[in-house]
């Protein structure tokens, strides 16, 4: 999962579920698998205020709506942490979802609205092999072929991505929370039209920002 480079992640990356490419369609399918949809968390409605677990819980506003997180710190706590200073730090406003690719995920965290390279403060090691899954609407975060070489940029599956697990020959991508309100908004951004800009492939033609983020549970690093 590159994070400036033009190499694609995966070729996996080309596995689809049926198309969705109508917001139609997603109405007609939601009265069948809203049930499914509303799991142990909170339901898509962006009506539904997230419960509150006592796990920090971080709002992600952007140009196209409001996505809200609510974070792992008992199965990823070295990247919830780092996560946690970025947003307290503001680290990624200004910065843009900069790959998105349909039926697979979304990418944000390292680039700003010219794409310019946001450098980040630090990397993480990897926490992949913490029993967390790349299933849809999970969070987690992009590296190089390094393992540890996770920093700032973070992409939520809009898919089951299982090629993106750990397994016992070699490490995964480190899932770190679920994204609990704001899955029509992610899909809106999934849906996006794209395209190639200077040297990146699936850029968002209309740049998509990200405005604010902000805790809304949990308490602050000291």
């Amino acid at each position: 999962m590159m994070r400036h480079a033009t190499a694609s992640w995966s070729p996996v990356a080309t596995r689809h579920r049926p198309p969705r490419t109508k917001r139609g369609v997603r109405f007609m399918e939601a009265a069948i698998v809203t049930a499914l949809i509303c799991a142990s968390v909170a339901c898509s409605g962006e009506s539904t205020a997230p419960p509150d677990t006592g796990n920090p819980q971080v709002e992600i506003a952007t140009s196209m709506g409001t996505l809200t997180v609510e974070l792992m710190p008992e199965k990823a706590p070295l990247t919830v942490d780092n996560f946690l200073k970025l947003v307290d730090d503001g680290f990624y406003v200004g910065t843009v979802f900069h790959r998105v690719i349909p039926n697979f995920m979304i990418q944000a965290g390292g680039y700003d609205v010219d794409l310019a390279y946001r450098e980040p403060p630090r990397t993480v090691v990897n926490e992949s092999a913490n029993g967390a899954l790349n299933v849809r609407w999970t969070i987690a975060m992009a590296r190089h072929s390094d393992p540890d070489s996770a920093d700032s940029q973070f992409f939520i599956n809009v898919a089951d991505n299982a090629h993106l697990d750990a397994r016992p020959d070699r490490p995964g991508y480190t899932v770190f929370g679920t994204l609990i309100a704001g899955r029509e908004t992610a899909e809106d951004i999934e849906l996006a039209e794209t395209g190639p800009v200077g040297d990146k492939i699936s850029v968002p033609l209309e740049p998509i920002v990200i405005l604010s983020t902000r805790r809304v549970s949990g308490v602050e690093s000291e």
